[in-house]
């Protein structure tokens, strides 16, 4: 049988289309994390850019998801100025149950515990100190703060530069840090409330 010409062109450029079809559903296209790729790195993975600055000013509100800290280590050393004046060293918390609870200005979570820190402070009747962390802001802010928050009870440090937080590898905010007094740490990121807190706080203290 002869085939005429004009239609085995039509079939051939049919079967073309069909397998260059087939062969674009396969194939993907991936951003590229090579520096040396237009600088598509900088888009490939961003969030940990703002976080590594535990310092620097933050307009977005953290997750506050809970999480706890891989393991336990010792409690990280430091001397800071207390607000209202004063100082604190680290070292002063050596053999004693502590809580140091790391609070930003403005972070409407950290106000919305307030409360529930004071309380349970004062449930343990001081057998467990509460210290506050203060950071990410300005002084001025974080007076404002506990001034709002009627937590002038309580021994706050400022910690300006960040170097307290990232010795304690925190890099969101509500977190807490349990000091037992063998020296050992764990860190707890995201908020805690009253109940909560006086259970971890009490069985700290009768460990």
């Amino acid at each position: 049988m002869r085939t005429h010409p004009r239609a085995l062109s039509g079939f051939l450029l049919a079967a073309a289309v069909l397998l260059a079809a087939c062969g674009g559903e396969q194939a993907t296209t991936a951003a590229s994390t090579d520096p040396s790729d237009g600088g598509s790195a900088a888009d490939a993975d961003t969030s940990g850019a703002a976080a590594s600055d535990p310092a620097g000013p933050d307009t977005a509100e953290p997750s506050t998801a809970p999480s706890e800290a891989p393991g336990s280590g010792s409690a990280g050393s430091f001397t800071a100025a207390t607000l209202g004046g004063g100082e604190l060293d680290s070292a002063s918390l050596a053999g004693r149950d502590a809580v140091l609870w790391f609070w930003a200005p403005w972070c409407t979570v950290c106000r919305a515990e307030a409360d529930d820190v004071v309380a349970a402070a004062s449930a343990l009747d001081g057998r467990v100190e509460v210290i506050g962390v203060a950071g990410r802001g300005e002084v001025s802010e974080m007076e404002g703060f506990v001034a709002d928050t009627d937590t002038g009870g309580l021994t706050h440090v400022v910690d300006v530069d960040g170097s307290i937080w990232t010795s304690y590898e925190v890099i969101a905010q509500p977190a807490f840090a349990f000091l037992d007094d063998s020296g050992d740490v764990e860190v707890f990121v995201g908020a805690l409330g009253e109940d909560a807190l006086v259970e971890r706080m009490t069985a700290l203290a009768e460990a």
